[in-house]
């Protein structure tokens, strides 16, 4: 009987990191997706000065059980003066295995929003190149 249950464990650990390896592999590919849309799209004119990049800001989950949009429109607002600008900046809502966002920024409005209440890191998201045979085809995502 026990050997049953060292066996469920082993498969239950095997779960668990094959889980989270795909979690945070998808969270890498869609950020890197989101920033190469979001370069080529900043070439139209927006709000955004084109010394901006994209940045991933994470945050502590909202409280009150506020959504976190609201929150993440909320925080971006405040930095950069209207919640249209806030609009036009946010490129993502990261709210499933991380709480954050993606959003177009200079590096004078990242200095301010990592002041921000709630927020935890701001990185810069950058474009990587997956090795391998065939790249992305191949894996099915």
């Amino acid at each position: 009987m026990q050997n049953n249950s060292s066996s469920t464990l082993k498969v239950f650990i095997l779960l668990a990191f094959f889980t989270t390896t795909t979690i945070s592999t998808s969270i890498s590919l869609n950020s890197i997706n989101m920033a190469d849309n979001a370069e080529q799209s900043s070439s139209s004119p927006s709000s955004t000065p084109p010394s901006s990049g994209v940045y991933i800001v994470y945050t502590a989950e909202p409280s009150g059980g506020a959504e976190p949009e609201s929150f993440h429109l909320s925080t971006l607002s405040s930095v950069l003066g209207s919640e249209e600008a806030a609009k036009d900046s946010l490129v993502y809502v990261y709210k499933n295995a991380a709480t954050g966002f993606s959003a177009k920024l200079t590096p004078e409005q990242v200095a301010q929003i990592e002041q921000q209440p709630g927020v935890l890191q701001v990185v810069e998201s950058k474009p990587l190149k997956l090795h391998g045979r065939g790249g992305a085809k191949n894996m099915k995502i």
